[in-house]
C-alpha cells in the first residue's frame, strides 16, 4: 500500500501548530506549576530569589503543617466536600425528574412548562429577590444554602433532556410491554444507559459546588460554616491571616502569607485535578451525544 508522505510544507506547518499548542499548554500549566512550588519553597530560598521561584534548591512542607494544624482549613475542607457531593447528587436527582418527563413529546403542556424553564435563562429573578427568597425560606446560616438555591441547572437540564431523547424507543416500549412502570423503566433501563450524560452534568455540577464562594458570602455569616473557597478569598483579601486561620501570629513567623495561600490554593485544586481524569471519557462521549439531536 502506497502511503502518502507529507510534503516540507506540511511540515513546517505542522511544526508550527505543535510549537503553538505547546506554548498555549505550557501557559495554561505555568500557574498551577508555580502555586505548587511557591507552597513547598522555604520562606529563606522565596527572598533570596526575590520572591520568585521556579526550581527550588529545598522543600518544606510546614505550610501545609500549618494550615491542617487549624481548625479552620479541615473544616471548610469538610465543609465543601459535603456540599460537593450532597449537592450534586441532589442536582442529578432534581435534574433527572425533570428532564426525563420532558423529553416525552406526549406529555400534557410540554411546551409550555419548557418555554417557562428556558424563561430562567434569559430574565432570572435577580440577586435581591434571590436573596429574600433565601432568607424567608430559614436557610441562611445553613449548609443548604449552598444547594438549594442551585438545585436544578436549566442548561444541564436541557442537555440531559436532548440526551433522553436520543435513547431509542424501542428500549422503553420492551421494558413496558414486560409490566415495568414509568418510574421503574427510568431507574432500571434509562439510568443505566445514561451513565456518560450523568458523569458530565455531575462534573459540571461538582466543580460548580467546590468552587462556589458567592452563597457562603452572601448566605453565612457563621464563620465555622464557611466552605473552603469562602475561607481562601478571605485569606486573599484579609492583611492578617494568622486570624483567618485561627492560630497565633508566631506560629506563622517563619512562613511568609504567600506560601499559606498558595499552600491553601493547592488543596482547593487538587481534588478536582485528581477526579477529572476518571471522568474524562464520559465528559467528552456525554458531551457530543447530548448535544447532537435537538
Amino acid at each position: 500500500m502506497h502511503v502518502l508522505s507529507k510534503s516540507k510544507s506540511d511540515r513546517i506547518v505542522d511544526a508550527i501548530l505543535y510549537g503553538i499548542l505547546g506554548l498555549f499548554s505550557l501557559a495554561t500549566l505555568f500557574p498551577i506549576y508555580f502555586v505548587f512550588i511557591m507552597s513547598i519553597t522555604p520562606y529563606t530560598e522565596v527572598l533570596r530569589n526575590g520572591g520568585f521561584v521556579i526550581f527550588p534548591t529545598e522543600i518544606t512542607l510546614e505550610a501545609f503543617r500549618t494550615i491542617f494544624g487549624s481548625n479552620v482549613v479541615p473544616r471548610a475542607l469538610q465543609i465543601t466536600i459535603f456540599v460537593t457531593v450532597v449537592g450534586t447528587a441532589c442536582n442529578l436527582a432534581i435534574t433527572t425528574m425533570l428532564a426525563y418527563p420532558l423529553s416525552k413529546k406526549f406529555l400534557p403542556g410540554r411546551n409550555i412548562i419548557l418555554m417557562g424553564i428556558v424563561f430562567t435563562m434569559l430574565f432570572s429573578g435577580g440577586l435581591i429577590p434571590t436573596y429574600l427568597t433565601v432568607r424567608a425560606t430559614g436557610l441562611m446560616n445553613s449548609i443548604w444554602a449552598l444547594i438549594i438555591p442551585g438545585l436544578v441547572s436549566t442548561f444541564n437540564m436541557l442537555i440531559m433532556k436532548t440526551y433522553f431523547q436520543g435513547l431509542p424507543d424501542e428500549i422503553e416500549e420492551a421494558a413496558k410491554v414486560d409490566g415495568c412502570s414509568d418510574i421503574g423503566t427510568m431507574l432500571k433501563i434509562v439510568l443505566p444507559l445514561s451513565m456518560p450524560i450523568m458523569a458530565t452534568l455531575g462534573l459540571f455540577y461538582g466543580v460548580s459546588h467546590w468552587n462556589a464562594y458567592f452563597g457562603g458570602i452572601m448566605y453565612l455569616s457563621d464563620r465555622t460554616l464557611y466552605p473552603l473557597q469562602v475561607v481562601l478569598r478571605n485569606m486573599i483579601i484579609s492583611p492578617a491571616i494568622s486570624q483567618e486561620l485561627a492560630v497565633p501570629q508566631s506560629a506563622l513567623e517563619a512562613l511568609p502569607p504567600e506560601t499559606i495561600k498558595m499552600a491553601t490554593v493547592v488543596v482547593a485544586i487538587v481534588p478536582v485535578l485528581v477526579v477529572y481524569p476518571f471522568l474524562q471519557k464520559y465528559f467528552i462521549k456525554g458531551m457530543l451525544l447530548g448535544a447532537v439531536k435537538g
